[in-house]
């Protein structure tokens, strides 16, 4: 890819590469919410805790970084108004307000931040990548623990125990999943 080629894409986050429009841009609101909530079902129960290990957090950070932080927000946002409203489409197919819902906070508020830095060039690159993922989880759990220790009553260690811990390997996995998907898709589309 050219120099010229590669500065004209500063700026852009991958759903920036489709034409747009406003019913694109519905479409791919529309579409993360919905990505979110399918990867919501993936949820593994957690002996002690009451929040699942899901694929609803990888989900969400990459709809932050593919749809840029504006669209990524409308995305989650729509994903958790319509939970409350009643879609199941929480984890394991639940909606409503439940002890793990500040989790779903943390999603809406780590897609702005990851968007925003997406459409600064940190999806390009593994490393900017992992920082950006690690950098995205890490807000979830700063609004997801403190809402599980007020919402279930229960310490802030205990909700740390109980809310964060179980999760950092599966975490791990996900920032390297992350790192690999969104740099190879830029570099599958700089190739067309």
């Amino acid at each position: 890819m050219s120099t010229a080629v590669a500065s004209a894409r500063t700026g852009t986050v991958l759903a920036d590469l489709l034409p747009a429009s406003r019913v694109r841009d519905a479409a791919l609101v529309v579409g993360g919410a919905a990505l979110t909530g399918l990867a919501a079902q993936i949820a593994v129960p957690v002996p002690g805790s009451p929040v699942p290990v899901t694929g609803q957090t990888f989900a969400a950070l990459l709809v932050g970084t593919g749809l840029g932080a504006r669209r990524g927000v409308a995305a989650l946002a729509l994903y958790a108004a319509a939970g409350l409203a009643g879609v199941p489409w929480f984890a394991s197919g639940t909606s409503g307000l439940s002890v793990s819902f500040g989790y779903i906070l943390g999603m809406i508020l780590a897609s702005a931040v990851v968007g925003a830095l997406a459409r600064r060039g940190a999806d390009r690159g593994v490393l900017r990548m992992a920082g950006t993922m690690v950098l995205g989880e890490a807000i979830i759990y700063a609004v997801g623990v403190p809402y599980l220790a007020y919402a279930a009553g229960i310490s802030a260690s205990a909700a740390i125990a109980a809310g964060l811990t179980p999760f950092l390997i599966g975490d791990a996995v996900k920032a390297a999943l992350a790192m690999g998907a969104l740099p190879a898709a830029w570099k599958l589309a700089d190739k067309r």
